[in-house]
């Protein structure tokens, strides 16, 4: 075995883990599942068949990710955000459902207790705050905030909050053109 698993953690022996990761107490991993390299999954975490995570990637206590939902490399899911991927659920349900895809980009955050509506797009580097409702597509390195999450500023690559001039402390500068932000 090329990754941890803590001995009260659950780990389908057909879910694929990647070398480095490490899966925590009471983590339940099921078949189908997939995990990058060098993640780390924290205590209590869920991952459903269908569920793909990239490398370096780190989920903080409590976070389920369910089948249509793929976390790209370098992203970090704080404590008890859900993921949703029906949009009308019934707990009898006798028809079909649709499975709506959602994707967060390489290197975005999303803080702790935040709801993340299915058939959604959150952006590279984009910055989800503690708490927020994403109901629709948040563009690269947006910050949003609220129910429903509305944008408050711009991230940098690095983490950082811009400033009005759109520069950043570690020195990067960005320019916005045709509604998109770029590095110079």
């Amino acid at each position: 075995m090329s990754f941890f698993k803590h001995e009260r953690a659950l780990v389908h022996p057909n879910a694929k883990i990647g070398e480095g990761s490490r899966i925590w107490a009471n983590a339940n991993i099921l078949e189908g599942a997939i995990i990058g390299r060098h993640c780390n999954v924290c205590d209590g975490c869920f991952m459903e068949r269908g569920a793909v995570i990239g490398d370096h990637v780190t989920l903080k206590n409590g976070v389920a990710v369910f089948d249509g939902v793929t976390l790209e490399d370098d992203v970090f899911v704080g404590a008890g955000v859900a993921f949703i991927n029906d949009r009308n659920p019934r707990s009898n349900r006798q028809d079909a459902w649709t499975l709506e895809k959602t994707l967060v980009q390489k290197g975005a955050s999303i803080g702790a207790n935040a709801t993340i509506m299915c058939g959604i797009t959150i952006g590279h580097y984009a910055i989800v705050g503690a708490g927020a409702v994403v109901t629709k597509n948040v563009p690269d390195h947006t910050i949003v905030v609220g129910n429903p999450a509305a944008q408050v500023g711009y991230a940098c690559s690095c983490g950082q909050r811009l400033n009005d001039e759109l520069k950043c402390s570690c020195d990067c500068s960005y320019q916005i053109s045709d509604n998109k932000l770029t590095l110079l």
